[in-house]
């Protein structure tokens, strides 16, 4: 993983001494709310409904066993002892006090993490597939190009008050898990008929009030040009973006009302004046960021652990875990494996703080030190040898991270929704719960596949639900929380926004809602059928008549 230099340190730790002395002035009285806002944003700090909430950045997802105990540290002496997983790789704690920031902060940079460009109308986290660098499928190893990417855009000067906040994302290979086409900037690898490497582009990502799927505006541009294509849609953006209205301030916005073809337009005339400039991309630089990146030693194994596979064999329960949980490597006799956060009665993505210590003591002894946050809101331990699966399994079992359940209907992603954000309508964690206590059966689940049900407490869409194959997203109906379904919507390369199915469902009627739904799934599949399949074969029209009838 990345290492920061003296600069990089030099830059966390005069961040968190600056906002340090901003806290100092606002509690003093020499700052309003409306001057110490900016601040605040700048330093990833939010007012919720109860509590101030810090995110914390994880640049691509990557995380070490020592950054995992520092996060566990401040969630026991800071926070309430929790903290939580983002859809976008980051960490969330829900209930710090304005006075203890700065003191979180400077924990932070002594481990080389920081809140920096975590909100505001900046440049974001860049994120990408939490198998980066050991998925089976890969093209390119996508974190270098993302730690590029951060360095560039960390404290760009031009693209710190942009018209609303932006989100890049990267992709390095065959199966799109890094969810490109729902962000502002959308980056695949590929390569030209030479042979080449570089990047499709797709621009104007993005859910919320009007969600779109990004648009291709370069099916390849070569690598050496990546930062200054990027600059210059970010300068055609900074120029006619919308400014007057927050709502339509998106650069999705732009692209829709240019139309995607006059956009790529604009970016190539504004390119002209940026291409082979200072912030080319050279071989050396590559290699510099590169280095940080290369896989670590691992043990040479001719294939598959004999022992790993009489297991999966002999014991149901290790077998059923390894189906869904455990992933293909790209090194023979290696695996990759997620830690589910998705047990029934906890809070997608909540983790403890004696959860995060044993996850950190899981890396060190299975995983090289390294652990990583993925868009699903659960771990993934990258380097784990396949003879020590069965003993992990075991561990994890006793630690609450074994549900079997990683792609399933109950491994849902959900925002924090109404218990928390002061933005949301309706409660999300609830709703969650009551889907996966209806969905207990294990043997059911299996039976149903392959399915992504997502939750938003509201239009903001932190859950992702227009992306889900079933979404739920929690609406006002005259100051009583009720949710809208929509079906049909997808994240990885073929991504959909789903349709909505009619009217809202009251909070208790979600379970059998959903129940419904996966009925007519069952009653209409063919047996090589997702959920998604179906639908898209049989059309809204039975799930809704079924959903609708008159014995609801």
């Amino acid at each position: 993983m990345y290492i920061y230099d003296e600069y990089d340190q030099r830059i966390v730790e005069d961040r968190a001494k600056q906002f340090r002395d901003q806290v100092r002035r606002y509690l003093a009285g020499e700052f309003s709310e409306a001057e110490f806002l900016p601040l605040r944003l700048q330093n990833g700090l939010y007012i919720q409904r109860y509590a101030p909430m810090l995110r914390i950045a994880v640049p691509y997802g990557v995380l070490s066993s020592e950054r995992l105990r520092k996060l566990a540290h401040i969630a026991r002496h800071y926070d309430k002892g929790f903290a939580h997983i983002t859809t976008r790789q980051n960490i969330h704690f829900n209930w710090p006090n304005l006075e203890d920031v700065p003191d979180i902060l400077e924990e932070l940079a002594s481990v080389q993490m920081h809140a920096i460009q975590t909100s505001g109308n900046c440049i974001r986290n860049t994120t990408t597939d939490q198998f980066a660098g050991v998925a089976a499928d890969e093209l390119i190893d996508p974190r270098p190009w993302c730690e590029i990417v951060r360095q560039w855009s960390t404290f760009h000067p031009e693209f710190a008050f942009l018209p609303r906040k932006f989100k890049i994302a990267i992709n390095g290979a065959e199966e799109d898990r890094a969810v490109i086409g729902i962000h502002d900037i959308g980056l695949n690898a590929v390569r030209n008929e030479a042979g080449e490497l570089g990047f499709q582009v797709l621009v104007g990502g993005g859910l919320g009030r009007t969600p779109m799927v990004g648009a291709e505006i370069r099916s390849f541009l070569p690598w050496p040009h990546l930062l200054t294509y990027l600059e210059a849609i970010l300068r055609v953006y900074n120029r006619y973006g919308r400014r007057d209205n927050k709502f339509k301030a998106r650069i999705k916005i732009l692209v829709k009302a240019l139309t995607p073809e006059v956009f790529a337009e604009k970016v190539e005339a504004e390119w002209q004046n940026l291409k082979d400039g200072s912030a080319t991309l050279t071989e050396a630089e590559l290699q510099r960021v590169s280095k940080y990146f290369v896989s670590p030693e691992l043990e040479s194994f001719a294939g598959d652990d004999a022992g790993y596979l009489d297991k999966r064999s002999s014991d149901n329960g290790f077998n059923n875990w390894a189906t869904r949980n455990v992933q293909a490597h790209r090194a023979p006799g290696y695996a990759a494996v997620t830690l589910s956060l998705k047990q029934t009665s906890i809070a997608p993505g909540d983790i403890s703080a004696e959860q995060l210590d044993a996850a950190a003591e899981l890396a060190d002894q299975y995983s090289l030190g390294e652990i990583r946050s993925t868009h699903y809101q659960n771990l993934v331990l990258p380097y784990v040898r396949q003879q020590d699966l069965y003993e992990l399994w075991q561990k994890c079992r006793e630690l609450g991270f074994a549900t079997p359940n990683i792609g399933l209907l109950t491994d849902i992603i959900c925002c924090p929704g109404g218990d928390f954000c002061s933005l949301a309508n309706a409660k999300s964690i609830p709703i969650a719960e009551s889907i996966q206590a209806q969905f207990d059966d294990l043997d059911y689940l299996y039976d149903i596949g392959d399915m992504e049900l997502n939750i938003s407490g509201c239009m903001n869409a932190c859950g992702h639900h227009h992306v889900g194959h079933i979404g739920i997203l929690g609406v006002d109906k005259k100051g009583e929380e009720f949710y809208q379904v929509s079906l049909g919507g997808k994240s990885g390369r073929d991504a959909a926004i789903g349709k909505i199915l009619g009217p809202s469902f009251a909070a208790i009627q979600m379970p059998t809602v959903v129940q419904k739904l996966i009925d007519v799934y069952v009653e209409n599949r063919t047996p090589e059928e997702r959920f998604i399949d179906t639908y898209e074969r049989i059309g809204m029209a039975p799930f809704k008549e079924r959903v609708y009838a008159a014995d609801n």
